[in-house]
């Protein structure tokens, strides 16, 4: 190989290692609880946790709408089969799409509106576990988290094996899920946003639910926290 050859190979290495650093975004998640959890993620799949353990992914830094979940009451059924009882993907390891309720969601649109990412955590879909979403770089360090005992205090008419439901799945009703174009928060919705006030709470809830953060940035969840 020539020196010249060698001048083309090299740079052209670093313009992709480049391009790959700036286009992509790394998820760090964690589970601090005392059981296994299952780990989902759209886009990104799942991956079983034990205490400690840490699952990285990478995505997509145009990704317009992602959202990771923990999965708790597992079993495995083969092997790409887990049904669980809160969070389950249609009984798959590796999810393909979104998660059943109840679930705590960590949601996000990467490299949008000004070349900004965009996160939030939801509690639309009911609350499983606690929860932290945090920025780990470019200056970026605070992010949505809730520790509290939602599922202990839980209304009794939301509450589900493993979780504390949605009104929307119990009730069914425009009112709880917002079908028409303007909805007012609930009872229900001011519960979960006492409990968690930087959550969205309902799909109207814009009150302190969104942080941003320049496209490039890595990120941390945490299960647990």
């Amino acid at each position: 190989m020539s020196q010249f050859t060698k001048f083309i190979i090299l740079p052209s290495l670093l313009l992709a290692l480049l391009y790959v650093s700036i286009n992509t975004a790394t998820f760090d998640i964690t589970n601090n609880y005392s059981y296994t959890l299952w780990a989902a993620a759209l886009s990104g799949g799942g991956q079983q946790l034990d205490l400690g353990q840490t699952w990285s992914i990478n995505v997509n830094a145009g990704q317009i709408k992602g959202c990771i979940w923990a999965r708790t009451g597992c079993n495995h059924s083969g092997t790409n089969g887990t049904n669980c009882q809160t969070g389950d993907c249609g009984g798959l390891l590796r999810c393909l799409g979104y998660g059943s309720p109840p679930n705590t969601l960590a949601e996000y649109t990467l490299n949008q509106y000004m070349k900004m990412d965009y996160i939030d955590r939801s509690v639309i879909d009911g609350f499983n576990i606690p929860m932290s979403f945090l920025l780990t770089s470019n200056g970026c360090t605070i992010g949505p988290t809730c520790t509290a005992d939602v599922n202990g205090q839980c209304p009794s008419v939301l509450k589900a094996p493993g979780g504390c439901n949605n009104p929307c799945t119990i009730f069914k009703t425009d009112e709880y899920c917002c079908n028409f174009k303007n909805c007012d928060p609930t009872d229900y919705s001011k519960y979960f946003k006492g409990l968690c006030p930087d959550a969205f709470s309902y799909p109207k809830d814009y009150e302190n639910t969104t942080y941003t953060c320049s496209g490039g940035t890595n990120y941390k969840v945490v299960f647990c926290p």
